[in-house]
This record gives structure tokens, C-alpha cells and sequence, in this order.
């Protein structure tokens, strides 16, 4: 977490401790705060106060925009769209709801380099679509999704869906406000911009429509009941005011460090290679293909050195499985499970690329020795 966001978190969990649904002071106190970190993520987001739900992170999010978007509809539901490199978050809650809802997913792959192919995109788009789902930032890999052309397109062959897009990845390293512009539906969490874990958002486009998941007291214009995590609420308000402070200067610096990384691994291992090529992608996630070793025994070797590092998304850590996304861009299964992630952030310095440089080639020998 940012330095910033814990101290904004810290009386929250002691004497600001009021229920912001309630009448008395310690409660207009909690309302005040958590009203004012609504505006900040509003502006960071550029919609209004009102069109901002808080939850329990990126997850709700977007189960929240698939099922109460579809969920709210005052017409018949017609298939969901999405890509086959989506996070589970969205994968799972698409077969989900549309086994609920009895209606089709239909799955559109990427291209080689780790981009939706807007052709079979605009193939699975049909007018009877009420929802597509792009992500903005591809959570292994790091691709930029083309979200503009994707919300041009949907709005041309399926004017009756609604976009959403998962933007957890997309906060530190690009202007939300920018890249999601086209989405109706925009999912964060602030862990990943230097928030508490278990804590995000669903931004709304003014006048989509919403039914809640999580029935209750009708809290969040009663789109998501129960008492607000006014802690979590503002320190994630805070974070995301720095981020967005910070965001042209951290993006440049740790670019640098992470071409570093790329150029210093191809150099030193052998048949080495950036899944899917540089462009385009966000400064924080390094994926290389590193042949002739299994990740997860890779994995091993640099967490005693000292390097954490991700065969896919960190939530599957540990998986034999190959990644799903690398298989949705081509990949065969015995590329796929060569695959391996680096993540970088705001906090990462010269000395642990230095010391990523040294583990990892020595790894990668040992092993296929």
C-alpha cells in the first residue's frame, strides 16, 4: 500500500469509527468521508458522484456489471460477449450468467500479439447482444486492449448491449477516464494502484441501468447493500488521487527498468522471448516464453533467490494448467507452460532488476542441466 493511503486508512480503524448510514455525529463524520472519497474517484474516473459503486474489489465488480447489467434489462436478455482472455472474474461470471439467464457466451480469441481480434469480435456481435466485456489491460501479459474501437464497434452492430471492461490493470500505468471512455461498465480494485487489498469499484455510465446482487439495506443507491468499508473506501480514494499525481513519471521510470529486464534476459537466456511482442502494452508486466524449463519449477528456484514471480495470473498461481490467455492467443500447451510473468510497480528499483538479471539466467541453467 502507498505510505499516503495508510495514513488516510488509520482513524477509520480507530476513533472515526462511525457507520455512515446512521444519523448521529461519529456518523456524518463516516458519511462526510466517505462522500468525499466518492468525488475523488468520480473525477478520477470522469462520471459523477453518483454513478460510482464501492465493493469488495475487482472480483464484485465485475460479477456486479455482468449479472445486474443483464440482470436489469427491460427487454429480452440475448447473448454475452467477451474475450477468451478475460480474467476469471469475467469468464466465470459470463458462463455463469449465462447458464442463469439461458442465453450464449460466445468466447472471441486474441491475435498473436495478445490483442481482441476485432474481426471475430465484430463476427460475435450480433444485434441481440446485451453485453460485451473487454478487458483494458491484459492482467498477465500487459496488453493494451484497443477499448475505443471496441465500444465503436459493439455500439454499430449490438446497440442494444452495454460495455464493460475490466480495468484493475489499467489504473496505474494509463488514465482511466481516457481509455475506458468508450465502456459503460468500468471495474477496478485498489490493490493494484497502492489501495488495501479488498476493496474496488463499479463505475457506471449515467442512466445504465443496475440491479444488485447483494440484497440488503440499500446502501450505494441500492446497488450494493451493506455498511461501507469507509477505511477501505478512503484509503483506495487516496491512492488513486497519487496514482494519478505520479502516474506520467512512474510509467517512464519503470518502463526503463522493465526493457532493462526484457533486453538483459533475452541477452543471457538462451531462446528466450516477450510473449507477444513490446507494443502495446503497460510498463509493469515483463512475460517471457523461456523454453527447455517447466515455470513452476522456475518459480521455485527464484522465490529462494529472492525474485516472486507468476507462471499467469496470481490468483492461479500454482496451477499446472497453462494459461488460459496464452492459449487464447495461439499458443500451443507446451509454449503456454513456459510462460512466466514479472510484475513491476511503483516501488520497484534498479537493484532488484539487477537481481532478477542475476537469478533468473542461473535458474534457467541450473535447470536445464
Amino acid at each position: 500500500m502507498r505510505s499516503e493511503a495508510v495514513a488516510a486508512m488509520l482513524p477509520f480503524l480507530s476513533d472515526r469509527f462511525g457507520n455512515p448510514s446512521g444519523g448521529h455525529g461519529a456518523a456524518r463524520d463516516a458519511r462526510m468521508a466517505l462522500d468525499d472519497a466518492r468525488e475523488l474517484v468520480a473525477a478520477a474516473m470522469a462520471v459523477d458522484p453518483g454513478d460510482v459503486v464501492f465493493t469488495s474489489g475487482g472480483t464484485e465488480a465485475d460479477n456486479l456489471a455482468v449479472f445486474g447489467a443483464l440482470a436489469a434489462r427491460d427487454r429480452p436478455i440475448g447473448p454475452i460477449v467477451c474475450t477468451a482472455m478475460e480474467h476469471p472474474a469475467v469468464l466465470n461470471a459470463g458462463r455463469a450468467a449465462a447458464q442463469q439467464f439461458g442465453v450464449e457466451l460466445r468466447e472471441v480469441r486474441s491475435d498473436a500479439a495478445g490483442v481482441v481480434d476485432l474481426d471475430q469480435l465484430a463476427e460475435a456481435c450480433t444485434v441481440e447482444v446485451s453485453l460485451v466485456s473487454v478487458m483494458g489491460v491484459n492482467n498477465e501479459i500487459g496488453t493494451i486492449q484497443p477499448l475505443e474501437d471496441v465500444a465503436t464497434l459493439v455500439h454499430e452492430r449490438s446497440p442494444d448491449a452495454l460495455v464493460h471492461t475490466d480495468a484493475v490493470q489499467v489504473v496505474s500505468w494509463l488514465d482511466p477516464a481516457g481509455q475506458c471512455r468508450g465502456a459503460d461498465l468500468v471495474a477496478v480494485s485498489a490493490h493494484k494502484f497502492g489501495g488495501p487489498k479488498g476493496m474496488g469499484a463499479l463505475v457506471t455510465r449515467t442512466g445504465v441501468p443496475l440491479a444488485p446482487v447483494i440484497h440488503g439495506g440499500g446502501q450505494e443507491r441500492e446497488r450494493r447493500s451493506g455498511t461501507q468499508n469507509v477505511a477501505g473506501i478512503v484509503a483506495m480514494a487516496e491512492a488513486l488521487r497519487v496514482t494519478g499525481e505520479q502516474r506520467t513519471e512512474t510509467v517512464a521510470r519503470v518502463a526503463v527498468l522493465r526493457d532493462r529486464l526484457l533486453d538483459g534476459l533475452i541477452d543471457q537466456v538462451d531462446g528466450a522471448l516477450v510473449t507477444g511482442g513490446r507494443s502495446p502494452t503497460v510498463a509493469g508486466i515483463a512475460h517471457m516464453q523461456i523454453p527447455g524449463v517447466e515455470t513452476e519449477a522456475l518459480l521455485v528456484l527464484l522465490d529462494q533467490a529472492g525474485v516472486a514471480a507468476s507462471a499467469g495470473a496470481s490468483c492461479a498461481s500454482g496451477a499446472v494448467e497453462p494459461s488460459h490467455v496464452l492459449l487464447a492467443m495461439g499458443l500451443t500447451r507446451q509454449e503456454a507452460v513456459s510462460g512466466i510473468r514479472f510484475s513491476l510497480g511503483y516501488t520497484t528499483t534498479a537493484e532488484e532488476i539487477d537481481l532478477a538479471l542475476a537469478a533468473v539466467p542461473e535458474a534457467v541453467s541450473q535447470l536445464r542441466n
